[in-house]
């Protein structure tokens, strides 16, 4: 037989298909339909956050917050920083956070345990718990109980009453001051400096009472640590004076000492070796002077003398400055009279007379004796230079060596100036911590707060927590969060069958209609708590084996009794695409099967068959599944011998068939007989196609009911004798892998498939699984077609 016009091809679409067709895009109408389809989960998943959120309100008890602010104040801080030895800056976040842990710290809380004994308050140490708490507390009751005791297991020494006692009280404070530390808050307030302090108690006077308590505590222990740390900086300061007082003294007189051991005592501001280097430059200064100014004044007169008498004469004016010379200045005059004398008689009588020749003489006499006069104040002059040289030279040693005196006493000034460093800074440290210890003795009787109170506690007028609006709300949102979980959960685990794309595109083969739930078939009778039975919503009788029996034969004639019911239209559109694709086949064996048991094969099987018979189509129903005759059950049929008697014993179909007389349907039950397990063999023996090869020359329809792919091979074994199958899944219950993977591995079979029909389906659910458009969006508007006297008897919502 030709199966190229078989729609499948025994390739099923790839595993990546079974999320869907990859796209870019965000499928709205697909997530529309999800959340359309999972609304009643998400619907009872709020209801239940709405039920827990109702108790809690009611299992909890309420919770009173009071609340009170505290100020680091700047302005007190300046106060006391002035007297202050050791000033602190709060203006740091730093400094605000360091005071917020403070008001959380375990000394704080003992303290308000100490003042408010809330150790021995009841309502303190014992507060109404709520559900969820008591249900924590003895769970943990539990777990201690398992826990082993190595105080107990050591044995160690008996403790006496008071010492139980004791421990017992220190046992209670110390849980006290957990729950305060537990319930106590503190936060900043922005970027301001105001701290707010709050404590939560169900007694809305205990948690004023203790709010108080908490501030007037962060205040007395901030003015405490002000006082205790000046007090402790005023005793170092005392010790480290007299220390200070004590090296400062050693260092002045270690001053003094190495000032007169190096001779360096001051006068005027200076040492005596500065001193005398100063004066003798000053005098080598003067010497310098003296000698330039004698030396001058020879070398004037040195040049005149060595010049010549006639010479002298004419410059021996040089001299006439020198007020100690009167002889040079008589001299002179005389020359002058003389010369003019002797001008006025040459140029009155002439050169040679005698009184001019005795002028002439007598002038060369007056020259000769001032050159003399010369010569000799040139010797008195060169002297002069010569001592004032020699004073000079003296005053450059005594100059020289008392510089390098003054070296020597530098170099000692070194250590002296590194001495009196010494003295003077440790003089000014001894300064200033006696100025500090004296403000530190000071602000001990000037003690003051860096914080104060500005909002005092009051009683809260109503209750903090649980707020009724916020628990509703969030128990809302949490259970429509657990709804939506629950339906997504849903649907990822969705991986069955539901609608005709689901057929075309995961399997790849032809989808042949829906066959809705039939209302006999549901024998699964839900139970009420009180072990009453409903069915459809109302009470009703437990089933009997009559009635069960009675609902199983009208399942098997749905198609026959309804014959215009959605359920015949499906078998209908079968039978159509088993003649067009056997239509070369004069008679037509078509095995029906599924993947799984219980997915109701056998009576889409008896129906297929009854629609044939009815149709006057000669139609032979063959019950192939021999390990668990369904059918044969379901049928009420009751033979003694059946398929395996037949094929055994090489019978033809005549000699085991049974007739329904109202559709003329022939039927070959199966009857089993103990455990049978080779049926596999014998549904693909030769005796077996000779019983089929028989029946094909009286018959036009030979629908063989098979076992379960899944769970046996006789179905694979049979299938070189059947021309088609038939496959049946259950809506919204066969796995699309398993049946993927299933014809994926048998190809033989893959081949034949007619096609697949979904069995079992809600209808009131179908229409959430299909796509806009699709024509499960219409079973509505079909349902005037299928209206039948039988409607009855299927469950069907349109």
């Amino acid at each position: 037989m030709n199966y190229a016009s078989f729609p499948f091809n025994g390739r099923v679409a790839p595993a990546s298909q079974e999320a869907g067709e990859a796209s870019d895009f965000i499928d709205l109408e697909r997530l529309l339909a999800m959340a359309k389809r999972q609304a009643r989960v998400v619907g009872i998943g709020a209801l239940v956050g709405l039920l827990f959120g109702l108790v809690y309100l009611q299992t909890t008890p309420p919770t009173f917050t009071a609340m009170t602010r505290v100020l680091i104040d700047e302005g007190m801080n300046k106060i006391v920083d002035e007297v202050s030895a050791t000033p602190v800056n709060m203006q740091t976040d730093a400094a605000i956070l360091s005071q917020i842990e403070i008001i959380k710290s375990a000394r704080l809380a003992a303290v308000v345990v100490e003042k408010q004994k809330l150790d021995k308050n009841p309502s303190f140490m014992q507060p109404p718990q709520s559900l969820v708490s008591r249900l924590l507390g003895y769970a943990r009751g539990v777990v201690q109980m398992f826990r082993s005791r190595p105080d107990i297991a050591a044995g160690g020494p008996e403790l006496t009453e008071a010492q139980r006692k004791a421990a017992a009280d220190a046992a209670l404070k110390e849980q006290a001051v957990q729950t305060l530390q537990a319930n106590v808050m503190a936060e900043r307030l922005g970027r301001s400096y105001v701290i707010s302090i709050a404590y939560r108690s169900n007694d809305p006077q205990l948690a004023a009472a203790i709010t108080k308590a908490y501030a007037d505590a962060f205040v007395s222990d901030q003015l405490d640590a002000s006082f205790d740390a000046t007090e402790k900086a005023a005793v170092w300061l005392q010790g480290r004076i007299e220390e200070l007082r004590v090296s400062s003294q050693a260092a002045a007189l270690e001053v003094e000492k190495f000032r007169a051991a190096n001779g360096l005592t001051a006068a005027r501001g200076e040492t005596i070796a500065e001193q005398q280097l100063s004066d003798l430059n000053a005098q080598l200064i003067l010497a310098q002077a003296d000698s330039a100014k004698a030396r001058a004044r020879y070398e004037q007169y040195r040049i005149i003398v060595e010049s010549g008498p006639k010479a002298a004469v004419s410059n021996s004016t040089l001299s006439a400055e020198d007020p100690g010379n009167p002889v040079i200045s008589e001299l002179k005059k005389r020359y002058a009279a003389v010369s003019k004398r002797e001008q006025e008689i040459s140029s009155g009588f002439s050169a040679d007379h005698p009184q001019a020749v005795a002028l002439r003489k007598e002038q060369a006499d007056l020259a000769n004796q001032m050159f003399r006069e010369l010569s000799q104040l040139s010797e008195t002059y060169r002297n002069e230079y010569e001592v004032a040289q020699s004073r000079e030279t003296a005053l450059r040693d005594s100059v020289a060596k008392a510089t390098g005196q003054n070296s020597d006493a530098n170099q000692a000034q070194v250590r002296l100036r590194e001495l009196e460093q010494q003295s003077t800074a440790l003089s000014t440290l001894y300064q200033t911590f006696l100025s500090r210890y004296e403000e530190a003795s000071q602000q001990q009787s000037f003690p003051i707060a860096k914080v104060r109170v500005i909002s005092e506690a009051t009683m809260p007028r109503g209750p903090s927590s649980p707020r009724t609006s916020l628990v509703l709300g969030l128990s809302l949102v949490l259970g429509l969060m657990m709804g939506s979980a629950f339906g997504a959960l849903n649907e990822f685990n969705e991986r069955f069958f539901r609608t005709a794309d689901d057929v075309r595109q995961r399997l790849g083969v032809k989808f042949l209609g829906y066959l809705p739930l039939i209302g006999a078939s549901d024998d699964k009778k839900s139970k009420a708590k009180d072990g009453k039975y409903v069915k459809d919503g109302a009470p009703a009788e437990p089933p009997t084996k009559v009635s069960a029996a009675a609902d199983r034969r009208a399942r098997m004639r749905i198609a026959v009794d309804s014959p215009a019911s959605m359920f015949a239209e499906t078998l209908r559109n079968t039978k159509i695409a088993a003649d067009v694709v056997l239509q070369d086949a004069g008679s037509k064996v078509i095995g029906v099967i599924s993947m799984l048991p219980g997915e109701g094969k056998s009576t889409v099987a008896a129906n297929l068959a009854g629609l044939l018979a009815n149709n006057g189509a000669r139609t032979l129903l063959v019950d192939g599944d021999l390990r668990n005759p369904g059918l044969s059950r379901s049928l009420g049929i009751d033979a003694d011998q059946g398929l395996v008697e037949a094929v055994v014993n090489d019978q033809g179909w005549q000699s085991v068939v049974k007739v329904d007389r109202q559709s003329k349907l022939a039927i070959v039950p199966a009857v089993v007989r103990g455990r049978f397990s080779h049926t596999s063999e014998l549904l693909s023996s030769a005796r077996m196609r000779r019983f089929i090869e028989e029946a094909k020359g009286t018959f036009e329809y030979i629908i063989v009911d098979l076992p379960p792919l899944g769970p046996v091979v006789d179905a694979k074994a049979f299938a070189p004798l059947a021309d088609g199958f038939v496959l049946v899944a259950e809506w919204g219950a066969t796995p699309r892998p398993l049946v993927r993977s299933a014809l994926n591995a048998e190809p033989h079979i893959a081949n034949k498939i007619l096609g697949l029909v979904l069995n079992k389906v809600d209808l009131k659910r179908l229409p959430s699984y299909g796509a806009y458009g699709g024509s499960e969006q219409f079973l509505g508007q079909y349902s005037s077609y299928y209206i039948d006297k039988s409607e009855a008897k299927v469950k069907a919502a349109s």
